[in-house]
């Protein structure tokens, strides 16, 4: 955690009140910013809050896919709680998603992710992180059209999932969707980070300040 950093939730103080998706005004419970690390150099981003995480108001959090995804960050050295807290203790990590609001009947639309865009961007700005985690196809497609060069349809986040990607300025270790994260899957995940990014220097110089 950065010596400077006071809380976890939503920690750049982001509009906890947005109003710029008015369809989602009335059905959402909440907005749910980023969670984590300020100082992290891996940041993880998934599509937008379940109703687990809307309840807590933190992304990747609350049974099924969230403790899931708590757990493998846990065996990472990430998550210092148990995979089910609801605040979890988290060091090196920023959790975040494409849109902040949770609708209860249907996926978030494009247009919606786009204007939820400026939020993630000034995460990352502010975070510069080293590894990026997109969790599931949308947030894959979403960070290859800013930091890669390929056609965001030519990603696959099955085949890419457990792989690193050498982005611009990131490298990109996708992941698939909570809801696909098998205990297989999740182990070839954190081998993965173990063996292929963990294991070496992964930092790159580009735009960094020592911390």
């Amino acid at each position: 955690m950065d010596a400077h950093q006071h809380e976890f939730e939503n920690p750049f103080a982001m509009d906890a009140d947005c109003e710029n998706c008015p369809e989602l005004c009335g059905p959402r419970e909440r907005v749910v910013h980023g969670y984590g690390d300020v100082g992290a150099e891996f940041l993880v981003v998934g599509t937008s809050p379940t109703a687990a995480a809307e309840r807590h108001g933190i992304p990747f959090t609350g049974p099924g896919g969230g403790e899931r995804i708590q757990a493998v960050f846990g065996e990472l050295g990430f998550v210092r709680s148990p995979p089910d807290a609801a605040e979890p203790d988290v060091q090196n990590v920023f959790f975040t998603n494409l849109t902040r609001c949770r609708h209860p009947d249907r996926e978030p639309t494009d247009r919606e992710i786009e204007t939820c865009e400026p939020f993630l961007n000034a995460e990352i700005r502010m975070i510069n992180p080293q590894i990026l985690v997109p969790v599931g196809e949308r947030p894959l497609r979403a960070l290859a059209v800013e930091y890669t060069t390929r056609r965001p349809e030519s990603f696959d986040v099955e085949a890419e999932h457990a792989t690193t990607i050498r982005g611009r300025g990131f490298e990109i270790v996708p992941m698939v969707a909570p809801d696909d994260l098998t205990d297989e899957r999740a182990a070839a995940f954190v081998d993965h980070m173990h063996e292929n990014v963990l294991s070496r220097d992964y930092r790159q110089t580009k735009g960094r300040q020592s911390r």
